[in-house]
């Protein structure tokens, strides 16, 4: 009897999620897979990674199948991606977007794109762009983290929420097939958990109401999720009004979040864990936030829907601002020069 070939599969995004979520995929011994890295590529492919995980144990020098520093095109005759699984981040207000950043490898009407990604509306510039392929949601659960370039600290259980997007272009049974089948190859290795769930905007919105507030308070504050809660206000004046904003957004859109979710949201993390959630992460690294698709569209939501979202305006705006910050300390934006201003004109002035 003959073999199932395996899925062929490209993950772009190599950090602590990307990198066990390839693992764990190759770990099915179903699927083949090519990564995509970029900053980290030499030292991957000189002596691989180095994984401390709770799920998979030590391994000490680990590569997928294939690497390579840039996303492959894939030209008429070689052989397509079943899926191409999507773990950067999600800027889209720095250049390449996604969409550009996929498109070589993407096959029309083959390919299905897996977002394991943060955020709402994710779906709509990579539906617009790819009209004929599956787009799939990947909720991530699991705290993996890259410790130093090539070395990954996995220490919770990979659970990975997947679901289909809805492209009206397609039928729900082609897009829930390819859904199932991917949770069928994360859950092959049996390490990790997939979940398959056919609501994955609820999903979503559920995971925003942490998202919106943890996340970007504790980037704008430098507190850790444990030090925001203890000091006692922070909870109350801050991070509960998001949460509820989040939750009235989600409901005048269509979806009804529980009616404690603001408490399991604010209790999501252990006291004396002292999370620092990854916005808070990649401003004290000098990286970019993915702002617009965690609070940045939920604010657009409120305002379409006609619902007051004070909090969630003022947290973006503040987010804007350190997001400028960032783009000015890499050089995306160049400002006008510095006046020199002379004797006479300092005297004038003071």
């Amino acid at each position: 009897m003959a073999s199932t070939p395996k899925s062929n599969i490209l993950v772009v995004g190599f950090g602590g999620i990307g990198t066990m979520t390839a693992y764990n995929l190759e770990a099915s011994g179903l699927a083949t897979v090519t990564g995509v890295l970029r900053s980290n590529y030499e030292l991957a492919n000189e002596r691989g990674f180095k994984i401390w995980s709770c799920d998979h144990g030590q391994i000490n020098s680990w590569r997928p199948t294939s690497i390579t520093k840039e996303v492959p095109y894939v030209r008429a005759g070689t052989t397509p991606f079943d899926y191409v699984v999507v773990c950067t981040k999600n800027i889209p207000d720095i250049p390449p977007t996604v969409a550009e950043i996929i498109a070589p490898a993407v096959s029309p009407r083959h390919t299905s794109i897996v977002l394991v990604q943060n955020g709402i509306n994710i779906e709509k510039p990579i539906i617009a762009a790819f009209p004929n392929n599956v787009v799939i949601s990947g909720i991530s659960r699991m705290n993996s983290s890259e410790l130093r370039p090539g070395e990954i600290f996995h220490q919770d259980h990979d659970t990975l929420i997947i679901g289909a997007f809805r492209n009206p272009n397609l039928s729900i049974e082609v897009e829930h097939r390819a859904a199932e089948r991917f949770t069928e190859l994360y859950n092959a290795s049996g390490k990790a958990t997939g979940e398959y769930s056919k609501d994955v905007q609820f999903m979503r919105w559920r995971k925003l109401v942490y998202n919106a507030s943890y996340n970007s308070l504790c980037a704008i504050t430098g507190m850790d999720t444990s030090k925001l809660r203890l000091t006692g206000s922070a909870v109350t004046e801050l991070l509960l009004p998001v949460m509820l904003e989040v939750k009235s957004v989600a409901r005048a859109a269509g979806y009804q979040l529980a009616a404690d979710q603001e408490d399991v949201s604010l209790n999501g993390d252990p006291l004396d864990g002292y999370f620092r959630p990854s916005m808070q992460q990649d401003i004290e690294k000098g990286n970019y936030m993915e702002m617009e698709v965690i609070v940045g569209e939920a604010v657009r939501e409120g305002q379409r829907l006609g619902v007051p979202v004070p909090m969630l305006t003022t947290v973006y705006s503040l987010l804007k601002v350190l997001q400028f910050r960032t783009k000015v300390n890499r050089g995306l934006v160049e400002l006008p020069p510095i006046k020199d201003f002379g004797a006479g004109d300092l005297m004038r002035r003071s």
